[in-house]
C-alpha cells in the first residue's frame, strides 16, 4: 500500500490523516508537486515542492498553514522557472493575518509595554487590521492594496490620528518580522503615511482654558465636601499636570509630605521613567486634608483613589469620574493641557514645563542635561498654585498666611526662579512616523 495519499489539502484534513500511521506523505491533485511529509510525532510536518527526484523544502507545518503555502505556490514556481537552483524556502508568515496575529501575541507578552497600550493594540488588531487584511498574501500587499483595503475605508469613519496609529502599528509589525527573518521581504519598507493622504493631523482643540478655571476650581471646591475622591483626582491633575493613569494609581507610600515629594514609579508612567513631583505648601495642605477625610470615613488603605472594593480606581472608573464632573464640556486630559498652557502664560520656562509633564527628552537633551532641576520645578509650581489660589484653590487647602511662612513657600511670586529661558529640546506626547 502506498505511503502517499491524495487529499484536498487543508489543516483540518492534515490533522485527520495524521491519525493514520500508515500515511507518510500527503499530496493534492489540484497542486501538482506540493507534498506534506509528516514528522515522527505526527503533529508536525514539512512542506516540499517535488520536481522529478528533487524534493525542495519549503516550510514547516503547522507554522505555515495549508492555505498559506498554497497562496505562495505561484511565486515559488515562477522563481524556479527563472532559476531551477533558486532557494525556495519561505518564511513562517505568508499572509497579513498571520503576521498581525504573531505581532499581537508578541505585544501581549512584552513587559515593557503598559496594559493600556497592549489593550489599545489588541483592539486595533481585532476591530480593524484583522478584518480588513487577514486573507491578503504578503506577496500581494502593495500600497494600492493597503489603500483600498484599509487606509481609505478607515479614514471615512475614524479620526485621521487613529488611522495613523493603525498604520504605525502595521509598519512596526512588518519591520519586526523582517528583522527576525520571518518574512522574505518587507512590503511596507518604503511606505509612508503621506503616501495615502496629504491631510494634516491637527491637535484637538483645548476645551478648557485659563479663563474657565475661575468657575472650575470653585466647582471642585464645592465637590470636595460631598465627593472628595472625585474632586481630589481632578485637583491633583490640575495642580501638577499629571496624566490620569499615573494619578489614579497614586499610593500614600509614594507621597512624603515632610520631604515635599510625590514619587511616581516608572511602571505607572507613559514614558516608563520614574517621575518625582515637588510638592508646594498648598499641595501638602491639600493632601493632608484629603487624608484626614479618608481616615474620618474609615478608609486606612494604601491608595489615594480606591474603588468601592478597595482596589485602585480602574481606568474606566476614572473616565467615568470626569464624565460626571466635566459634564461633556472637558475631559481629564484638558486639565493637563490647561496647566501646560497656563505655565507658558505665567512665564515658566518651556523646558521646565516639559519636565513637569514628564515628557520624554530629545536625544540631545538626554545626553547633555543631567539634572531634574527640582528647585526650578518647585518654583514653577509655586507660581502656578499661587495663581490658582486667586481662582479659589485657597478655599480648599485652607492654608493661612502664617502657614505659608512656616513652610518657607511664600504665597507671592518667586522672583521668576525657574522662568528664565532654557533651550526647549523636548519631545511631546505625539510621535510622527
Amino acid at each position: 500500500m502506498s505511503k502517499t495519499r491524495a487529499v484536498k489539502l487543508s489543516d483540518a484534513e492534515i490533522r485527520r490523516q495524521a491519525a493514520d500511521v500508515a500515511v507518510h506523505d500527503l499530496r493534492d491533485p489540484r497542486h501538482p508537486g506540493l507534498y506534506l511529509r509528516f514528522g515522527k510525532d505526527r503533529q508536525r510536518g514539512s512542506w516540499y515542492l517535488v520536481k522529478g527526484k528533487a524534493w525542495k523544502h519549503l516550510a514547516r507545518w503547522p507554522e505555515l498553514s495549508a492555505a498559506a503555502i498554497v497562496a505562495e505556490l505561484p511565486a515559488l514556481r515562477q522563481r524556479l522557472l527563472h532559476d531551477p537552483e533558486a532557494a525556495v524556502a519561505v518564511g513562517q508568515l505568508a499572509t497579513c493575518g498571520q503576521l498581525i496575529d504573531w505581532y499581537g501575541e508578541r505585544m501581549s507578552l512584552d513587559r515593557s509595554l503598559s496594559a493600556k497600550r497592549k489593550a489599545g493594540a489588541k483592539s486595533a488588531i481585532k476591530c480593524h487590521l484583522k478584518p480588513r487584511l487577514e486573507h491578503i498574501p504578503l506577496r500581494d500587499l502593495t500600497a494600492a492594496v493597503l489603500d483600498r483595503e484599509l487606509m481609505w475605508p478607515c479614514q471615512q469613519g475614524l479620526s485621521l490620528s487613529y488611522v495613523h496609529q493603525l498604520f504605525v502599528l502595521l509598519v512596526v509589525a512588518f519591520l519586526q518580522a523582517s528583522k527576525l527573518g520571518l518574512i522574505d521581504k518587507n512590503p511596507m519598507a518604503e511606505m509612508k503615511f503621506v503616501d495615502f493622504t496629504k491631510a494634516r493631523i491637527m491637535p484637538k482643540a483645548a476645551r478648557l482654558r485659563g479663563g474657565h478655571l475661575a468657575e472650575v476650581v470653585p466647582m471642585l471646591a464645592g465637590l470636595f465636601e460631598s465627593q472628595p475622591g472625585e474632586s481630589m483626582l481632578a485637583l491633583m491633575m490640575l495642580c501638577h499636570g499629571t496624566r490620569v493613569g499615573e494619578t489614579r494609581m497614586a499610593r500614600w507610600s509614594d507621597i512624603s509630605i515632610p520631604d515635599g515629594e510625590w514619587f511616581i514609579p516608572a511602571e505607572n508612567t507613559k514614558t516608563r521613567t520614574e517621575h518625582r513631583v515637588p510638592l508646594t505648601a498648598q499641595a501638602k495642605a491639600l493632601m493632608a486634608r484629603y487624608r484626614a477625610i479618608q481616615l474620618a470615613r474609615g478608609y486606612e488603605g494604601i491608595y489615594l483613589f480606591p474603588s468601592r472594593r478597595g482596589r485602585v480606581l480602574s481606568e474606566g472608573q476614572a473616565s467615568a469620574v470626569f464624565t460626571r464632573i466635566g459634564q461633556g464640556a472637558w475631559t481629564s486630559h484638558d486639565l493637563r493641557k490647561v496647566a501646560r498652557t497656563a505655565w507658558t502664560d505665567l512665564g515658566i520656562d518651556g523646558h521646565i514645563g516639559e519636565m513637569l509633564l514628564n515628557h520624554s527628552l530629545g536625544k540631545i537633551a538626554s545626553t547633555y542635561i543631567n539634572t531634574q532641576a527640582r528647585a526650578q520645578r518647585l518654583a514653577a509650581l509655586e507660581k502656578w498654585h499661587n495663581w490658582l489660589d486667586e481662582r479659589g484653590l485657597n478655599a480648599i487647602h485652607n492654608l493661612t498666611d502664617t502657614q505659608y511662612e512656616d513652610s518657607q513657600n511664600p504665597a507671592k511670586a518667586t522672583n521668576g526662579e525657574g522662568c528664565e529661558p532654557v533651550s526647549n529640546i523636548v519631545n511631546g506626547e505625539v510621535s510622527k512616523a
